[in-house]
């Protein structure tokens, strides 16, 4: 659904703030999240979710959280403000080259260990890679540059990139693939001038990935709470800083899950505050948030 769809008249600027959201309201929101997309969504977060609702009550002209969570909860509410409402609970926090030493990994060990076992077993096949919760797109369109670089380096190597997000207005950003200038501080020089476009008015200090890279990834929204599978099973899945909103048994039931999509061998990139200590799951640790898949 677009944003700016409206059911009722906007309300004017300035018009008052709604009052203060229920205990009880708040209640009922976290659980229909933690339902939905897994989110706990602890008491402390109340102010910060009246925050975020305040423009969806604006646009739709409705004037109290009461009477916003009455809608959506309508089968008409549900099929249009759904995917508005996810995007405001969720949390989109990114950046070019986060958490380097995984792309250092990436490159000295994972790659060169991938193509010397494609040259052993005669298997020339694509490396196959998913960026799971891959927000506005900084993630994997690193992972592009990173492995257009290696294949630009290798005869016979080449890649696929799925990235996937339940926020719709975070793949929209995605794919438009358009950036402040700001954000791209971590991208190396290199990287920089191969594969980074500025805008013609230099005033507007923006940056767009190249056609290169943009084809090289493709964009899909997923609900890690739905129901997924792929037709070959994955050899890379980074899927960092998003499991740390899930309670545990909700990170451990979604890891099993991705295991059940990486191949045996493959590798699995975790963000550094997150730890699977305690999980049963068939991985060995073979770098820091670093695991392989067991055969």
């Amino acid at each position: 659904m677009n944003s700016n769809h409206s059911d009722g008249p906007v309300l004017p600027a300035g018009c008052a703030r709604p009052g203060p959201m229920s205990q009880k309201l708040f209640d009922r929101m976290s659980r229909f999240v933690y339902e939905q997309v897994g989110i706990k969504l602890p008491g402390s977060k109340r102010v910060m979710l009246e925050a975020r609702l305040q423009k969806r009550l604006r646009v739709l002209g409705m004037a109290s959280y009461d009477q916003y969570v009455d809608y959506l909860f309508t089968e008409k509410g549900f099929d249009e403000e759904l995917r508005n409402f996810i995007d405001v609970v969720t949390t989109n926090t990114t950046e070019f080259f986060r958490e380097p030493r995984h792309f250092d990994y990436l490159t000295a060990t994972l790659l060169p260990g991938w193509t010397a076992d494609a040259v052993r077993l005669r298997a020339q096949r694509p490396l196959r890679v998913w960026s799971a919760g891959c927000s506005i797109g900084m993630e994997p369109y690193t992972l592009a540059m990173v492995l257009r670089d290696y294949q630009e380096r290798t005869p016979g190597f080449s890649f696929s990139i799925l990235a996937t997000d339940i926020s719709s207005r975070a793949l929209q950003q995605a794919v438009r693939a358009v950036y402040d200038e700001e954000r791209v501080h971590n991208v190396p020089d290199q990287f920089r001038k191969r594969y980074l476009l500025r805008s013609r008015d230099r005033s507007r200090r923006l940056v767009r990935i190249g056609p290169e890279l943009r084809s090289a990834v493709r964009f899909e929204r997923l609900n890690f709470m739905d129901p997924f599978s792929f037709s070959e099973p994955m050899d890379i899945i980074f899927c960092r800083n998003v499991i740390i909103y899930f309670d545990k048994p909700t990170q451990e039931g979604l890891f099993s899950r991705f295991c059940q999509c990486l191949r045996p061998g493959g590798h699995l990139f975790i963000g550094h505050s997150e730890s699977l200590t305690g999980m049963a799951l068939p991985l060995e640790q073979v770098a820091p948030t670093v695991y392989r898949r067991t055969r």
